[in-house]
């Protein structure tokens, strides 16, 4: 651990990041094995990744915000960089819709999800890597940005097999399956290496870009995982929200 916590926050957000997307890529995996995964299981394993996910936007990225000085009141810096964060993840969504006949062998819907995961695991990536510049900026990596990283984690598992078994219901191959839903995990390494030397750099950027990936992931949340799992039993999916909220919650606050 003193080896991890003696490295620069590029050089630890890179292994993080290596172990996010091979959490994507283990879930991925399950589709070598079936090719329809349980629904009641994807039910709840999809509201579970939602309920970290929240947990983790207030406990390990809004509160260690407001605790920054910026030039304006720290109440305005984070409500204005989590709209900002939300913003963003609205409008790519409203610009996937309108280019949804560009999907070719995908299809539209699958195409649509698939592009919609790789899009919102940027700012997923990029919350990890500022997470831990700003756990760097007071006394080396703290036990809650890791177990912020560790929560998004272990949401990338249930996210990798959300992706392949859809592919592979709609006819590709396994190989094929695993390939997509492994790349839509890929874009997390670069994203959270950018995060945290841009976070790094500048050290007035902090609060803003905390408070940003919040409200990518809140966002992420609402327009993705959400309405996925109250599509099918939805006391199965609040289940799944509110165990994964708890256990997040209890993890931070325990140890972080």
């Amino acid at each position: 651990m003193q080896w991890f916590l003696g490295l620069r926050e590029w050089q630890q957000a890179l292994l993080v990041s290596l172990v996010l997307y091979t959490a994507t890529a283990l879930g991925a995996c399950l589709v070598f094995f079936s090719k329809k995964f349980n629904r009641a299981a994807l039910t709840l394993l999809t509201g579970f990744s939602a309920g970290i996910m929240i947990a983790a936007s207030f406990f390990s990225l809004l509160l260690p915000a407001l605790e920054y000085q910026s030039a304006l009141p720290s109440y305005l810096t984070v409500t204005l960089g989590f709209l900002a964060g939300g913003a963003l993840i609205i409008v790519s969504d409203l610009i996937l819709t309108r280019r949804r006949k560009e999907f070719g062998p995908l299809g539209v819907k699958n195409g649509l999800m698939y592009l919609a995961v790789t899009i919102h695991n940027v700012p997923e990536g990029m919350a990890v890597g500022v997470a831990l510049a700003a756990a760097g900026h007071v006394s080396g990596p703290t036990v809650s940005a890791l177990l912020f990283a560790v929560g998004i984690a272990v949401q990338n598992f249930p996210e990798g097999a959300c992706v392949a078994f859809p592919l592979r219901a709609k006819g590709m191959t396994p190989l094929k399956s695993f390939l997509f839903s492994q790349g839509s995990g890929a874009v997390e390494i670069p994203a959270c290496v950018l995060g945290a030397v841009a976070a790094t750099l500048v050290s007035g950027l902090l609060p803003w870009a905390l408070a940003f990936s919040a409200g990518a992931m809140i966002a992420v949340v609402c327009s993705e995982l959400i309405p996925e799992c109250f599509s099918g039993n939805k006391t199965v999916a609040s289940s799944g929200i509110l165990f994964g909220f708890c256990l997040m919650m209890i993890l931070d606050l325990a140890l972080g």
